[in-house]
């Protein structure tokens, strides 16, 4: 295998230079990271940090062909690509942080541990933005997940089961469950600054669990119930999804105890010619578009303020027979990037 030549920087006209480093720097604020440009150009990924904290403690003037003498930067470039690597490959935890969250007090403590530098979080603020970091609300996953049976479904297990379906002429569905409460709260409001705005909703907790299959088509069937999801609550969310199927049908659905009870199992053998059930890697919600509509529908009913349960039950009904009739909405519950495996 042959190793991609690294280009000499020095070897460009100072014009040329100058354009590469502020272009260079631009694709960094812009997102890229800074390897992957360095990769891109050809040249030492040394090169692209010390352009980076040039960038940093210079500004736009840093980067001009003869760039102007100034104090020397606290952090040079190899404790800057050092610092990039810290924050993008590890956790806080990782540094006996007590939080799981990557904070700007955090990384100036981290700075100060690592490199004996002490900045303001203005300052880190601004290193971390140069470096190609943003601030983004993280996806949680649960701990217990197990990332190689993840990634065996996605790239074994499903495609085997979509095969499957494609010659046995199967509709492959995903189901789900969960409940809706009176107590839940969702959205924002205008208010002048400084007012909170109060929002008068019911002190009273009431609630149901609803129960939904989608596919990547766009078709969308739900049933709700007072009470607990049972297997004998699953058995006949089964027999309504079937009514009317004129193919059989596939459905995913997790390891919840009602899906795999001795009843649900029974049924399932008893009509193995209309339908077959598969299981999600444990811990896996993220696999099922079905959950997004629960999002969907809590955060339309939340905004509503329902004030007696059959208030309740009506906004919750309204929500998911309008999902009935959008099944472009339901099918871009498969284009989101964790459910893209699923897609049709």
């Amino acid at each position: 295998m042959r190793c991609k030549k690294t280009v000499d920087a020095r070897s460009y006209s100072h014009e040329a230079l100058e354009q590469l480093r502020r272009d260079s720097v631009k694709r960094v604020q812009a997102g890229e990271s800074p390897e992957a440009v360095a990769s891109g150009l050809g040249i030492n990924r040394r090169t692209i940090y010390r352009w980076l904290a040039a960038y940093h403690y210079g500004g736009e003037e840093a980067l001009a062909a003869k760039p102007i003498a100034g104090a020397p930067p606290k952090l040079d470039a190899k404790a800057m690509a050092r610092l990039s690597r810290m924050i993008r490959d590890k956790t806080p935890q990782q540094f006996k942080f007590e939080y799981a969250l990557w904070t700007l007090a955090l990384i100036r403590e981290l700075i100060s541990r690592q490199f004996d530098v002490r900045l303001s979080e203005v300052s880190v603020g601004r290193l971390i933005k140069r470096l190609g970091f943003s601030a983004q609300r993280p996806l949680y996953r649960a701990w217990q997940q197990n990332p190689e049976l993840v990634q065996s479904w996605q790239e074994t297990e499903y495609p085997k089961i979509a095969a499957r379906a494609k010659k046995e002429g199967a509709l492959i569905f995903f189901a789900d469950e969960a409940g809706v409460r009176s107590d839940h709260h969702a959205g924002t409001t205008w208010s002048p600054v400084g007012q909170t705005p109060i929002v008068k909703a019911t002190g009273a907790r009431f609630g149901f669990n609803m129960l939904s299959a989608v596919n990547a088509l766009g078709h969308f069937r739900f049933m709700t119930v007072e009470g607990t999801v049972t297997a004998t609550v699953f058995r006949e969310f089964l027999k309504r999804l079937l009514v009317g199927m004129q193919r059989k049908v596939f459905l995913i659905v997790d390891g919840h105890p009602a899906h795999k009870a001795k009843l649900v199992r029974a049924f399932v053998a008893e009509n193995a010619e209309r339908i077959e059930l598969f299981f999600l890697p444990p811990y896996s919600p993220e696999l099922n578009p079905d959950e997004l509509v629960w999002n969907n529908v809590k955060s339309r009913v939340a905004k509503l303020g329902s004030q007696t349960k059959e208030e309740l039950k009506a906004a919750v009904h309204g929500a998911l027979r309008r999902l009935q009739f959008l099944p472009e909405s339901v099918a871009g519950f498969f284009r989101t990037p964790s459910c893209l495996y699923a897609a049709a």
